[in-house]
C-alpha cells in the first residue's frame, strides 16, 4: 500500500492542510494520510519566538478535522515519543509497525522541502520514502537540481504536485483570531468551535 504521512506543528490545523492531504492520497493512488502532530518541532523553534499550544490541543484540533475522513488517520507516535521531535525517527517507528512492501510518501510543502538538508539524516530519511511536494504561495519552487547534489537520489523519489494553490497559513490564523476576526472558512467548523472554546490565539502578540 502506498501510505502518506503529514507531519507539523498543526497550530492550528487548516483546510489547506486538508485539501493538500487530498489532493496527494487522489493523485498518487494513497491508500490513507497519516497526520502527525510534532510533539517538539526544534527546526521550527529556532525560527520562531512564540510558545506553541500544548499537544493536547493540536492533536484533538487533528482529531476534529479529520472524524468524518475514513481515509485520514491520526498517530501521536512524536508527542507518545518526548523530546524534540525528528522526522527520521518517526519514519523509523512507523515503518517498524509496517509491512516490507508499504511504501511511505512524505508530503511535505515547498518550504519544507527546501530545508530538507538541515534536516537530521536526509540522504537515510529519502532512502526510506518517496517526497509528495505541494506547492506552498509566498515561497518559490524547490531547486530539485540543487537538492539532488547535495543528497544524491532524492530527484528520483520526488512527485512535484501541481496544487491545491491556496495561500492559508496557521500564523494567519493565529493573527485573525488575536484580532477577534472570523476564520469559519479557513478551517473547519469543529476546529473554528475547539478554538473559541478553549480561547486560544486570543492573546496572542499581533506581529
Amino acid at each position: 500500500m502506498n501510505i502518506g504521512l503529514m507531519g507539523g506543528t498543526f497550530d492550528p490545523i487548516h483546510n489547506g492542510h486538508l485539501m493538500v492531504a487530498e489532493e496527494a492520497r487522489t493523485r498518487l493512488g494513497l491508500s490513507e494520510v497519516i497526520f502527525i502532530p510534532a510533539g517538539q518541532p526544534w527546526l521550527k523553534w529556532l525560527k520562531v519566538n512564540r510558545t506553541i499550544s500544548a499537544a493536547e490541543h493540536r492533536v484533538e484540533m487533528v482529531r476534529l478535522a479529520i472524524a468524518d475522513k475514513p481515509y485520514f488517520n491520526l498517530s501521536t507516535v512524536e508527542i507518545d515519543r518526548g523530546g524534540p521531535s525528528y522526522t527520521i525517527d518517526t519514519l523509523a517507528d512507523l515503518r517498524s509497525k509496517m509491512c516490507d512492501e508499504d511504501r511511505l510518501i512524505l508530503i511535505l510543502g515547498w518550504d519544507s522541502i527546501a530545508e530538507l538538508t538541515r534536516w537530521l539524516e536526509p540522504a537515510r530519511l529519502v532512502s526510506m520514502c518517496y517526497l509528495a511536494v505541494a506547492p506552498r504561495p509566498r515561497f518559490p519552487p524547490p531547486d530539485i537540481r540543487a537538492l539532488n547534489r547535495a543528497i544524491p537520489g532524492l530527484s528520483r523519489r520526488v512527485t512535484l504536485m501541481e496544487g491545491p494553490n491556496l495561500d492559508i497559513s496557521s500564523s494567519d490564523i493565529r493573527d485573525r483570531v488575536a484580532r477577534g476576526l472570523s476564520i469559519r472558512h479557513l478551517v473547519p467548523q469543529a476546529v473554528d468551535e475547539y478554538i473559541k472554546l478553549h480561547k486560544l490565539y486570543a492573546v496572542e502578540s499581533i506581529k
